[in-house]
Order: structure tokens, then C-alpha cells, then sequence
């Protein structure tokens, strides 16, 4: 290949960053512990209550997601108490993981990849199984493409008093609509690397009064992810150890954009572009991987038949510098991910799609060149009307 080639991203995470974002923390000298950062701070918490569409409070850990999702364990849950796990992909078996290393007893609910999780059966499990302190979830499986429903589930935990509703939405704020007060979520997880369209490096956990409450019966140690310290310190617009400062800045000017823009329309953005892709991927005759309930984050393509989706991966790289996500785990080489989350735009999708076709013929799949992407402009057509 000759010329120009600059580098795309279409994963679900890191994705594209905000340049306006970007351009603010290139010129942030802030130190922590004044007046001008603890106002930052304060305006930054207020800005993704209105992110999150919610009033309860929403802290902010200096971490990736996973740290905030350690801390919706230790937090919630002590030694001798058991939890109810949903997995249907690599990061629902995070929480199993989590749960083994804090050694809780978590009872799992399991689905297929590509499948969402049976509610009825986390409405059994609730109803004759004992208790549970919490019950724990992705909004969006990241791995598999697919998304679950927490507002029912929500419907099912609040009838249960003692026990939380924890949410994993790192990929779902900002591409689902999630109404946390109105469906019980009582802690919904977030991170800075998705629709938030800044690097990574930034957790969140949104609280609700119902899981202070619990939080407060905890006996399980923890030290950094202390929710309860965090709310004390971040009342007062600060972080109870060193933040990064940097991105906290990044965060707040990204917010701002969000507010601008408006969160719906940033939600109706990922749906659109998700839809379209998944029309395009079925004119191009390739299948879905996710059975009956897509999100809108991303779409999981499977591997033409005979081929593996590493060969889509690595000639869509070099050929057109169109970083694209392949499976994880056992689905590696069997499926392929293209992001929505963040900042993309319709003309990203055209040309991403345009370089896919290029792709599958290059890599033996022939398909006609223009179908895939007249199938995706047919649905900017009709949502944009």
C-alpha cells in the first residue's frame, strides 16, 4: 500500500476521543486540593447525574471500570452472603471472578454467547432460592453484542428490600436508554473510555439510598474503592486520594458537549448507526451473532463460513488502518466487532463499511461492492427524516 493511512478506531472501547476535550487537558494545570479544581469537580458530578438520568449520586474513581466494579462487591457484600450473577459473555464472568476473589458465593444464571440472559429465571432464583444481597448484570455484553433487560429485572429486585441491583452499563450509558431511579438500578456502573469519548482511566458508580443503606451493613474490607469515603469527599468537590486530573478536565468538557447535544440524541446516534450496520451486514450476507436482543453499542458480525474473522481484523488494519475488534476468548476467530458508542458519526459508518466490503472481497468473501453501505444509508434516510 502506498499514501496516506491514518488510523481509525471502530472498537467498543477505547473509542475516538472528543478533540475539544482533548484540547482542554493539554492546558489544565489544576491542582487538586484548590478551590478551581473542587468546583470542576462539583460541575463534573452534576454533569453526569444528567449522563447517567439520574439524582442519586454518581462517584468518580480514578480507575478503569473494573475498580468500580470491585468496589460494587466489596461495598455491598460481606463475607457469608451469597449473590446472583447473570453471565452471558466475558465480562458477565467478570463478576463471577470478582465474586471468587472476595469469596462470596455468587449462584450464576447463564445464557449462551450471543443470547440474552432469562429473566423469568432471576425472578425464580429471587422468589425460592434465599437471599441474595445483590444481583449483578450487563446492560450491554460488550463481547457478545448483545443487551439484557435490566428495567425488568429493576421491576423484580425492588421487591426485595435487602437485596441491590448492580448494573454493569460501561457500554450501555450513552447508547440505551436507562432510566436508573425509575427502574431500581441501585448501582450502575460506568467508565470514561466509551461514550464519554475521553481516554481511559475514569470509573463511575451511580448509588441509590437503597444500596447506602446496605453499604452501610457491609462487613467486607476495602480501602481505595470506599464508596462511603468517596461520597463524603466528593460532597465537598474533592476525591479522597490523588485523581487524575487531566482526564477529570477531559470528563467535564466532554459532558458539556453531551448537554449540548443532548443525551437522547447521543442514544438515538448509536442506535441508528447499530441499526444500520446490522442491515448492512445482512445485504453483504453475513450473519448477526447476537440472537434477539442487539445493542446498540456495537455489533458482533460473524466470520464469513470457512473463514476466520482475524483475517477481516488484520486486512482491515493494514489495508485501510480501520482498527475493528475481533472476538474474545473462545470467539476469537469466529466473530468481529464494529463500535457505535461515542463519538462516530454517519459518514464514519459509510466509510467504514465501503472499507469492509473491500475487505471481504480481499479476504474471499465476495459480496457486491455498495450493498452494504446503500443498506445503511437506507436507514440514515429513514431515521433522519
Amino acid at each position: 500500500m502506498t499514501g496516506i493511512l491514518k488510523e481509525r478506531l471502530f472498537t467498543p472501547g477505547p473509542t475516538p476521543l472528543l478533540m475539544e476535550a482533548q484540547a482542554r487537558a493539554l492546558t489544565a494545570t489544576l491542582h487538586h486540593r484548590t478551590e478551581s479544581f473542587r468546583q470542576l469537580m462539583r460541575e463534573t458530578s452534576e454533569h453526569l447525574r444528567y449522563f447517567y438520568g439520574t439524582k442519586n449520586d454518581v462517584l468518580i474513581f480514578s480507575s478503569s471500570g473494573t475498580g468500580a466494579m470491585e468496589g460494587a462487591i466489596a461495598n455491598l457484600v460481606s463475607p457469608g452472603e451469597r449473590i446472583l450473577v447473570g453471565t452471558a459473555g466475558k465480562f458477565g464472568e467478570r463478576w463471577l471472578d470478582l465474586a471468587k476473589a472476595f469469596g462470596i458465593e455468587a449462584v450464576k444464571i447463564e445464557a449462551p454467547y450471543g443470547c440474552p440472559l432469562p429473566m423469568e429465571e432471576f425472578d425464580r432464583q429471587l422468589r425460592s432460592n434465599g437471599a441474595f444481597r445483590a444481583v449483578y448484570i450487563q446492560a450491554t455484553e460488550s463481547s457478545t453484542g448483545v443487551s439484557h433487560d435490566v428495567q425488568t429485572l429493576g421491576r423484580m429486585v425492588r421487591n426485595h428490600p435487602e437485596t441491590a441491583l448492580v448494573v454493569d452499563a460501561i457500554t450501555g450509558l450513552g447508547t440505551t436508554a436507562l432510566d436508573p431511579d425509575g427502574w431500581g438500578l441501585d448501582v450502575v456502573i460506568g467508565g470514561s473510555q466509551k461514550a464519554l469519548m475521553v481516554p481511559p482511566g475514569l470509573a463511575f458508580a451511580s448509588v441509590s439510598e437503597k444500596a447506602w443503606k446496605l453499604i452501610e451493613k457491609s462487613k467486607s474490607p476495602r480501602y481505595y474503592f470506599d464508596f462511603a469515603k468517596e461520597r463524603k469527599s466528593q460532597a465537598k468537590g474533592e476525591t479522597s486520594y490523588t485523581p487524575a486530573t487531566t482526564l477529570v478536565v477531559s470528563l467535564h468538557a466532554a459532558l458539556g458537549y453531551i448537554r449540548q447535544i443532548g443525551r437522547e440524541n447521543l442514544i438515538e446516534n448509536a442506535a441508528m448507526l447499530a441499526q444500520a450496520t446490522r442491515e448492512a451486514a445482512r445485504a453483504l450476507g453475513l450473519k448477526l451473532f447476537a440472537q434477539g436482543s442487539p445493542a446498540n453499542a456495537l455489533t458482533a458480525i460473524c466470520a464469513p463460513e470457512g473463514l476466520d474473522s482475524g483475517a477481516v481484523v488484520k486486512e482491515m488494519r493494514q489495508r485501510f488502518g480501520a482498527i475493528i475488534a475481533n472476538g474474545q476468548g473462545t470467539m476469537k476467530g469466529k466473530i468481529f466487532r464494529l463500535a457505535h458508542l461515542g463519538y462516530y458519526d454517519a459518514p464514519d459508518l459509510f466509510a467504514a463499511l465501503a472499507a469492509l466490503e473491500i475487505t471481504l472481497n480481499k479476504v474471499g468473501h465476495q459480496c457486491e461492492l455498495g450493498s452494504g453501505v446503500r443498506a445503511a444509508q437506507e436507514i440514515y434516510l429513514k431515521r433522519s427524516a
